[in-house]
């Protein structure tokens, strides 16, 4: 491992770097999802897989000694050495050919294809983009494009950002009140062992959230179900999202999705009805 910089002609020596992850998409992980969004566990071997429930899977860690502050592995492995505290999904891009099938062997390949520092209102922030081509032996089901954000501990007196109003003008809305439990969950079906969605002590007092901070994952997983809802569970041809502010637990948030055609619109709402993820599909 080295040392955190933020040189960026040491990170950018990333870009590129590869690694290849196998596992098989047993059924267990698929039912537990089901049951952490309040649905009985019907999907069995041979069934499509959802799509973004691929995140259940090809999962990685490191021994507890190798693990940073914020119980995320130490950087400089696969992701760079980036010198900064904080780590959040900041968005993502897919593109969808054919589903996976449960009991499937399954393969992701993952390649850095960015790394840029840049400066915003909060300070220094550092993006790394992921593409990760997932599929089997015989072909690719979907391409993803991960944004990483990396950025600097907030200072006690910083603004909070507000987002904009979501506004009205939607076809389909629901409400979804996430619960610690369900945080919990997801974090255990991902082995997500950021601190952030399950040490509020931590999340308040290290990272400056107001409660624990739900999963920019398990927010894009329910937008997109939701889309596929409302396609009459068509499959997705592609999808995109990106995180506007943090969600917290207890505090009910809401989707809203518009159509046009073959696309979805969507957003996530924080209680006061600011944007908190947009989001677009189609099908």
């Amino acid at each position: 491992m080295m040392q955190p910089t933020l040189d960026p002609d040491v990170l950018r020596q990333w870009i590129d770097k590869t690694e290849t992850i196998t596992d098989t998409l047993h059924q267990g992980p698929a039912n537990l999802m089901e049951m952490t969004l309040d649905r009985a566990p019907v999907l069995e071997v041979g069934d499509a897989l959802p799509p973004l429930w691929h995140w259940l899977y090809f999962l990685q860690s490191a021994p507890l000694s190798a693990l940073g502050r914020d119980g995320h592995p130490e950087r400089g492995g696969f992701l760079p050495p980036v010198a900064l505290p904080r780590r959040m999904w900041a968005g993502g891009r897919f593109g969808f050919d054919h589903a996976l099938e449960i009991g499937a062997q399954a393969q992701k390949q993952s390649r850095i294809t960015d790394v840029a520092l840049k400066t915003g209102s909060t300070g220094a922030l550092c993006f790394v983009t992921v593409r990760h081509e997932v599929g089997t032996a015989d072909s690719i089901a979907f391409w993803e494009e991960h944004d990483i954000v990396y950025r600097e501990d907030p200072t006690p007196d910083a603004p909070r950002r507000e987002t904009p109003h979501v506004g009205i003008d939607w076809q389909h809305s629901e409400t979804v009140t996430p619960s610690e439990v369900m945080l919990f969950r997801y974090s255990a079906l991902t082995f997500n062992g950021h601190r952030i969605h399950y040490d509020r002590d931590y999340a308040r007092d290290v990272e400056g959230h107001a409660g624990l901070v739900v999963h920019g994952p398990l927010i894009a997983t329910l937008l997109l179900d939701f889309a596929q809802r409302i396609a009459q569970n068509t499959s997705p041809r592609s999808f995109d999202f990106r995180a506007a502010s943090p969600l917290f637990d207890g505090a009910a948030f809401s989707l809203h999705a518009r159509q046009e055609g073959s696309t979805i619109t969507l957003a996530a709402a924080n209680p006061q009805g600011r944007l908190a993820m947009q989001a677009k599909a189609t099908f």
